[in-house]
């Protein structure tokens, strides 16, 4: 599969420059970050969530984990849990299981963006296949993606 086709359609119909950036098959982003030597805070992932009857994406650096008690903050509801990998697919049908790009705008998604992202000029992301990103100023996909900004992460040292 090659990378998202409305993915692809909707960046060139808005005029924004983007770079493709293929790598070998990877399926995790901290792979994919150390296979195009970028910085894991650089990185987003795309966690999908449900919260109550509804999918949001929660897009954060690839190094963290969401951290649902804060997002259960957030929505103001105990109804907050990972989407299972069935409903993730029904979800993106031109990409590959894992691999979408955090642009909920061309699937009917919400999207919210860790505010650990806004602090760099660019974002990476998969761009719907497990071999190809993308690269982008962060401006740019925050004028298409127009998401909410909040803080649901667990960086690596609060895993621990």
């Amino acid at each position: 599969m090659s990378v998202s086709r409305m993915l692809k359609e909707y960046l060139d119909r808005e005029h924004v420059h983007y770079d493709m950036l293929p790598h070998p098959e990877a399926f995790r982003a901290l792979a994919i970050a150390h296979a195009l030597k970028t910085p894991e805070k650089e990185m987003a992932k795309v966690v999908i969530v449900k919260v109550d009857e509804r999918f949001v994406m929660a897009v954060l650096p690839a190094s963290w984990q969401v951290d649902l008690h804060r997002l259960r903050e957030i929505f103001m509801t105990h109804h907050v849990r990972l989407a299972t990998e069935d409903e993730v697919k029904d979800l993106f049908p031109d990409c590959e299981v894992g691999a979408m790009p955090p642009f909920g705008i061309l699937y009917g998604l919400p999207v919210y963006v860790d505010r650990s992202l806004i602090e760099d000029e660019e974002i990476v992301f998969q761009a719907g296949t497990h071999s190809e990103a993308i690269r982008m100023r962060y401006a740019d996909f925050a004028a298409l993606v127009l998401p909410v900004v909040g803080e649901f992460h667990r960086s690596p040292s609060e895993v621990r």
